[in-house]
């Protein structure tokens, strides 16, 4: 079996696939300061749930990370528990996919994987959309090359940004209003959270569409994608894993070339 843990800056996803197919995952705070023994401590507790351990059936892991720190720990994590070394993906990984920008080195593992799973269900061009803590979109061209993308705020950071700055706003739970003319400071804070990020999508979809020369199919994961999809204009496929798959597949090329 596999084990894939996608680590971003709030949250940790993690999964188990036995072939191709995930067979369980979980989600856990992303904490940086986590040493590798408590990583240990936190994956031990999962897979026990599914009668697994360190020292049985599992035969590989990937890691794919946003967070330095995490990065190191989970590497070492890996190495001492499960007794043998994980794929990390870094510079240098196979990912199958050229990475045609500026910097290469700076793109986050999570944009690769999104990109990579996003190639491989729908072919090229093809947008890979991530409502996580910064909503991301990344553009893949006909050939499968990555292009780059578009980095902005994520939902719940303006919404908090929001919350913080406004003294007379509250929080609240973020739904769709019945119109995008708030009748109350509510209705009008989602209206503009909610329905403002749905509008910037599509206008930002859009422009990545003529850019890449046609009607580019997206693919969308994240844990606020339904919340939004529900509301943009532009066909979208939800892939609540989308991540995890990228980093199954990533695995797999890297496994295969050995």
């Amino acid at each position: 079996m596999l084990l894939v843990a996608d680590i971003g800056n709030t949250q940790t996803h993690i999964g188990i696939y036995s072939g191709a197919e995930l067979t369980s995952q979980w989600r856990v705070s992303t904490d940086p300061a986590r040493s590798a023994d408590e990583l240990a401590l936190i994956f031990q507790e999962f897979l026990s749930f599914k009668g697994l351990s360190f020292s049985k059936q599992v035969t590989g892991v990937i890691i794919g990370s946003v967070v330095p720190s995490l990065t190191a720990a989970s590497r070492e994590m890996v190495t001492r528990y499960f007794m043998f070394d994980p794929i990390v993906v870094e510079p240098g990984i196979k990912t199958g996919m050229s990475i045609l920008t500026e910097n290469p080195r700076e793109v986050g593992a999570d944009r690769i994987c999104n990109a990579v799973a996003a190639f491989a269900l729908v072919g090229g061009p093809c947008i890979a959309l991530d409502f996580g803590t910064a909503t991301t979109l990344d553009a893949v061209s006909e050939a499968g090359d990555y292009l780059g993308g578009s980095i902005s705020p994520g939902i719940q950071i303006s919404a908090d940004a929001l919350w913080q700055v406004a003294a007379q706003i509250q929080k609240l739970e973020l739904i769709a209003p019945p119109s995008v003319i708030g009748r109350s400071t509510k209705d009008s804070v989602r209206a503009g959270v909610v329905l403002g990020t749905a509008a910037m999508v599509d206008g930002m979809i859009e422009r990545m569409q003529k850019e890449l020369g046609g009607d580019a199919p997206v693919v969308a994961t994240g844990g606020l994608a339904p919340l939004i999809i529900a509301e943009c204009e532009t066909p979208i496929r939800h892939e609540p894993t989308l991540t995890l798959e990228g980093l199954r597949i990533i695995y797999e090329r890297n496994v295969d070339s050995d």
